[in-house]
């Protein structure tokens, strides 16, 4: 019975716009208890996954008398079909893969709910069927679940890989009391290739699939707070997420997946002209880019990154735009990314210095006056 429900499930999932599907036993992940505990122990974690170690662990802690997992992956594209338009002088940022076009996971729970109402019929509508739905927001770990359902493997960045999309895939689960036939999870094919852990800026990864997620640019991109020095040089001209190590990753050669149109990349919104984000508004931010997964932590840290991509971009033709941040904004972290910027954009203008000296004396937040009292210096020890 449960055989050939199954089967009509992979049959429907295809008419519904999923493109894998596979199905895994409910039975814990504790294999992974000590790595996760090691993680958080290291201080690796980025505090944005499940913070109940548990329940990421033991589906039984978080739905009632679970038999089976289904883990669904919907591709995405990895390259746009056009390009924005070139303006002379202008510099333009860029938005990682992940968050082209409608926010995924809006994307995963439309399909999933459209699946789970596809399973009731087929069920006969059997009320005794339980379900529960879930992205990366939820408690499980996706890339382990799709691993052991048999969607992929995981490799040395942690990421899923599948056989026909890469790893430009996006993830979800679904548990439930259905007793499914799992399939046989895949073995990591990474061989001796190191190619991401090579190539990443920060040497993030750790060589096994793990991550300091503290070091990641991506992670970087999303924070709220002054971004370390260390790693405003290397997110270049990226103001969200990061894709260099599936970019060097031979798996996702020649993979670009466009299935799906609410995925498509409007390229004036994933490669935006950088001066103007400096001072959108709340509204105008919310319009233009709010359907966006990189939208979700608000415009200031993509504010505070297009401040330091203009400086990665040494657009000399921005220091109006940033001057007025440090003048006008009230935003310490915004004023403090300005002032940095100012250290290495302003060199040999005598205007720009004098600008942040007088700021100097009315400057009241620390770490906006460091990085003022840092930006001087730098100017000064280039004269």
């Amino acid at each position: 019975m449960y055989d050939t429900l199954k089967q009509d499930i992979i049959n429907v999932s295809k008419e519904i716009g999923i493109d894998k599907i596979g199905f895994t036993s409910a039975e814990p992940f504790d294999h992974l208890k000590a790595s996760l505990l090691e993680q958080k122990e290291n201080k690796h974690t980025t505090g944005f996954e499940h913070q109940n170690i548990d329940e990421r662990l033991y589906p039984e802690l978080i739905f009632d008398q679970p038999k089976s997992i289904i883990s669904i992956a919907l591709a995405y594209p990895s390259r746009m079909n056009s390009r924005p338009e070139k303006i002379r002088g202008e510099k333009r940022g860029k938005f990682a893969r992940a968050s082209w076009g409608t926010d995924y996971h809006n994307i995963l729970k439309d399909r999933m709910e459209k699946l789970i109402d596809k399973i009731k019929e087929l069920g006969d509508n059997n009320p005794e069927l339980t379900f529960k739905p879930m992205v990366d927001t939820g408690e499980l770990i996706d890339v382990v679940v799709a691993q052991r359902a048999g969607l992929g493997f995981i490799g040395k960045n942690g990421l899923l890989i599948t056989e026909e999309f890469g790893s430009y895939v996006y993830l979800g689960e679904i548990i439930t009391n259905i007793p499914f036939a799992p399939d046989t999870p895949k073995e990591n094919q990474c061989g001796s290739c190191t190619k991401c852990i090579d190539q990443c800026p920060t040497s993030a990864l750790l060589g096994d699939g793990r991550m300091n997620g503290q070091r990641c640019l991506s992670y970087q991109t999303q924070t709220k707070g002054m971004m370390p020095e260390e790693f405003r040089p290397k997110i270049r001209t990226i103001i969200y997420g990061c894709d260099i190590c599936q970019e060097v990753c031979p798996f996702n050669k020649g993979k670009n997946s466009h299935f799906h149109d609410e995925m498509e990349p409007d390229p004036e919104v994933v490669q935006p002209l950088l001066k103007p984000l400096l001072t959108i508004s709340n509204k105008e931010f919310k319009e233009k880019f709010g359907y966006l997964a990189g939208s979700w932590r608000g415009k200031k840290p993509i504010q505070r990154n297009a401040i330091i991509a203009l400086t990665n971009a040494r657009d000399k033709t921005a220091i109006p735009n940033i001057l007025r941040c440090l003048e006008e904004d009230p935003r310490p972290v915004i004023r403090g990314t300005a002032a940095w910027s100012l250290g290495i954009l302003g060199k040999g203008n005598e205007e720009v210095l004098l600008f942040l000296q007088e700021k100097v004396e009315k400057e009241q937040d620390e770490e906006a006056l460091a990085e003022l009292n840092k930006a001087i210096a730098n100017l000064k020890s280039a004269d």
